[in-house]
């Protein structure tokens, strides 16, 4: 009673005070109902106290457990690196989870247990502390016991929540990393085989230095298909280095076993990229050696000469013994010293000719056709001339050029040889810089130009190549044309005797064939080109010269005895029986005290007794005119151009249609009114020695026709030209010539101005310093040496001063007559007859 007392007078609500009022009413009924109270109170509190301890009792031991088998699984192994650990560690966590899921409606069962108990007992209150001392009362005894079952129910659901999700997790772990085991274990089988199969081919693999020079580009193209299947074996590779890199992000790591078989595997992969190098090593033998290289030309030179290769492809040439370098072949260089022997030839075509001839004998082109030459151009796929090729281009096509005249002449060349030299005089001729580079139709003007073909389809083929489909060509194609084809005298230092490099008045002269036209056709190009023009005429000369190296004439040399004459021969028409070599008639020689007189004929085929001069159907004529004569007439189409001051030669003889331009029939007249008036007709003036040096523009060779061979008919009344031609054309070649008067007169002054400043400056040498103070010795061997220097180009000066008179007098002359025709008029009988056969000047 005493302690139902306390608990009731201890109740929150106030439950005693109440009780001992009504107590204090009816005490006796108090006493009753306390009674009853306190039974009930007891009972409650037992049964509470039962369920209560139950239910704690069962979540305890859910605690317990599920504590103990959250250590159980943080305790398992990591999971293993190969597949049978992860299937063993599955089959292990499989159980394991079959434990944990056969617990869980027990768990969920005492969880409800518990959520009723809750529902019946709620507690609302905060948890208070009691002082010590104080009794419990059993309202805050059975609120504690349910906080308490409320705490152990919270912590049994948040454990099995985490041991449930661990569980999952490491499931799930487990499934990817097998997948990605499985994954590598496949894709490593499968590389395995792959790179075994790959190692075959590299263990087969030939040493590249015992490999056939023909069979590089098929190595090639073999190690080029290894490489492209060895992209899917990159790839696999890389994909299993991907899992792995994978599965250890995810802390799995390798076993031991696929860690090394994973490394092998690398190891053999990278051994297997030796192929990049195998490929590069016979790409560069293939460069070096193959049929496109340069390496067969080695053999070009001999001991103590190296070929060399510059970077850009363009070969050079060491002499060990002299330690020098050079561009030239060693053979091109001898060529080149043998070339100075024709010097001495007077006449520039002939002599550019000459070379010319012996550099197409060295290099084999004239054994050449043209129909292989377009032939190989076609296999080459040299179509384009504006296209440029580089050296090795050039040698590939050079070699596939000699290789087909070796086969077609069935004849032992040295291709080597020859196509270093050929590659040599086209770099002279086309790339002086040794660029490494060179256009087609540099290449095409070359070879053609000195290929053994009719002069006719040489001219054909190269209007060819610039002209366009229409088949016409414009001046900028045909100046293109020009130009490469001038370099090849320019090369041999004779380009000033054609004209110069200036090809300009070339190609005005030749649309001269097609007035008013912006293009020309090839019937023009041919036309132009058979009047020899000044720029080409060394092209005909050159054919005539390969002509006549096979003519044996049954004579004897009026000058040197030699008999018989070989080459070509030249008969004087006013002397009886006086042939010359020609060998003396180009290089001037002659008898002491004898002359040869004029006109002379040049025999460039065989000459036959039984034949008269009448049937020489390929002979050319050849009229000389004396150095008397001030206005020699010329046998090559003439180009006006600048007067060159460092020249002093004119192109050579070369056969051309007559009075083609009205400056060279104005030539014409005023050469033939000087033959009038002079009696004399010798090849040497009584005041020239043979030793001195000549003028080419005093020898002038006539070609004509071979019906001209015959008895010609008087030749037609010089005013019948003038009246044909229009007198207004006359009148402006008198402008022209009186320009060039006035230009000759001021070059004359500028001359004669510098030749008087160079005396001055050679008399006195010791002004041109100022009056300084000069030390003896070493600087008085200066003054002397500059004082030679200045006497000498007084010398050339003088020469030079002495050409343009004799120039000037030519021009005022040819005025003069000039005028005298068109003021006079005389009947066509009065005028002598005179040849309008084909002519050239030396």
């Amino acid at each position: 009673l005493a302690m139902c007392r306390r608990t009731v007078g201890v109740s929150p609500s106030g439950a005693v005070g109440q009780g001992s009022s009504a107590l204090g009413c009816d005490p006796g009924l108090c006493l009753r109902g306390g009674a009853v109270v306190f039974c009930v109170g007891r009972v409650r509190l037992e049964a509470f106290s039962d369920n209560s301890g139950k239910l704690q009792i069962s979540l305890q031991e859910i605690i317990e457990w599920l504590t103990a088998k959250d250590e159980e699984l943080s305790e398992q192994l990591p999971i293993g690196g190969d597949v049978g650990a992860v299937q063993h560690q599955r089959e292990f966590h499989q159980a394991f989870m079959e434990d944990v899921k056969s617990r869980g409606p027990f768990i969920y069962s005492v969880l409800e247990s518990a959520q009723a108990f809750l529902t019946q007992h709620p507690f609302q209150e905060p948890e208070e502390t009691l002082p010590d001392g104080k009794e419990v009362s059993p309202r805050r005894r059975m609120l504690n016991v349910s906080r308490s079952v409320w705490k152990q129910a919270n912590v049994t659901s948040d454990l099995w929540e985490k041991l449930t999700a661990r569980c999952v997790d490491r499931h799930r772990h487990m499934e990817r990393t097998l997948e990605r085991l499985l994954q590598v274990q496949a894709a490593m089988g499968e590389l395995a085989a792959a790179l075994e199969q790959a190692e075959g081919v590299r263990d087969a693999w030939e040493p590249v230095g015992d490999l056939f020079i023909d069979s590089l580009q098929d190595h090639i193209d073999a190690t080029k298909l290894f490489k492209d299947e060895l992209i899917q074996v990159k790839e696999g590779m890389k994909q299993i280095n991907d899992l792995a890199h994978q599965l250890a992000i995810s802390d799995v790591h390798l076993s031991m076993e696929n860690a090394r078989a994973l490394e092998h595997l690398n190891n053999r992969w990278k051994l297997l990229q030796v192929g990049d190098t195998h490929l590069c090593q016979l790409q560069d033998a293939h460069r070096d050696f193959g049929p496109g290289s340069q390496h067969f030309l080695s053999s070009s030179v001999q001991i103590p000469w190296e070929r060399a290769i510059s970077p850009n492809k363009v070969p050079y040439y060491i002499n060990h013994q002299a330690q020098t370098t050079c561009w030239d072949h060693p053979k091109m260089t001898e060529l080149y010293q043998a070339l100075a022997d024709l010097n001495n030839i007077k006449f520039s075509a002939y002599r550019t000719a000459m070379k010319l001839r012996r550099v197409q004998k060295a290099l084999r082109l004239d054994l050449l056709k043209l129909t292989s030459l377009v032939e190989v151009f076609r296999e080459q796929e040299l179509q384009h001339g504006e296209y440029v090729m580089d050296v090795v281009e050039v040698i590939h096509a050079l070699t596939a050029l000699y290789e087909r005249l070796e086969e077609e002449r069935s004849i032992l060349i040295n291709i080597p040889l020859c196509v270093d030299m050929c590659l040599n005089w086209l770099l002279n001729v086309y790339d002086s810089g040794r660029n490494g580079k060179m256009r087609v139709l540099s290449f095409k003007t070359g070879l053609v130009s000195l290929c053994n073909a009719d002069i006719q389809e040489k001219y054909q083929y190269l209007f060819s190549q610039v002209c366009g489909p229409s088949g016409l060509a414009d001046q900028k194609h045909l100046s293109v044309l020009l130009h490469e084809v001038i370099q090849i005298p320019r090369q041999l230092g004779e380009v000033a005797a054609f004209g110069g490099s200036n090809v300009e008045p070339s190609v005005r002269s030749c649309f001269r064939m097609a007035p008013g036209k912006p293009a020309i056709e090839v019937a023009h190009f041919l036309e132009w080109m058979g009047l020899e023009p000044q720029s080409v005429v060394w092209l005909p000369v050159l054919h005539r010269v390969t002509a006549a190296e096979s003519a044996k004439h049954q004579a004897r040399c009026h000058v040197c005895k030699q008999c018989p004459i070989r080459g070509f021969r030249y008969r004087s028409l006013k002397q009886f029986n006086v042939d010359i070599c020609q060998t003396c008639f180009l290089t001037g020689r002659t008898t002491k005290g004898k002359k040869l007189h004029y006109p002379i004929m040049e025999y460039y085929t065989r000459y036959r007794l039984s034949l008269t001069p009448h049937t020489h159907t390929h002979t050319t004529t050849c009229c000389l005119y004396s150095k008397m004569h001030k206005h020699p007439q010329r046998g090559y189409l003439p180009v006006q151009t600048l007067l060159e001051a460092e020249s002093g030669e004119t192109p050579c003889s070369s056969p051309r249609l007559p009075h083609a331009d009205t400056h060279s029939r104005i030539e014409h007249f005023a050469s033939r009114l000087a033959e009038m008036e002079s009696q004399s007709c010798s090849f040497f003036t009584d005041s020239l020695s043979p030793d001195e040096s000549l003028d080419e523009d005093q020898y002038l060779l006539h070609h004509p026709s071979p019906a001209l061979e015959q008895d010609s008919p008087p030749g037609p009344h010089p005013l019948a030209h003038l009246d044909y031609h229009n007198k207004e054309e006359l009148q402006r070649t008198l402008a022209r010539l009186e320009n060039e008067n006035r230009m000759l007169q001021s070059e004359y002054r500028r001359l004669k101005w510098r030749h008087e400043e160079a005396a001055a400056a050679a008399s006195n040498p010791g002004a041109a310093e100022g009056g300084a103070a000069s030390p003896v010795g070493q600087r008085d061997e200066e003054l002397l040496a500059e004082a030679r220097v200045l006497r000498q180009h007084k010398s050339r000066l003088e020469t030079r001063m002495q050409i343009l008179e004799d120039h000037n007098k030519q021009l005022e002359s040819q005025l003069r007559r000039l005028r005298e025709l068109l003021l006079q008029v005389r009947p066509a009988g009065a005028w002598p007859a005179f040849d309008t056969g084909r002519e050239t000047a030396f």
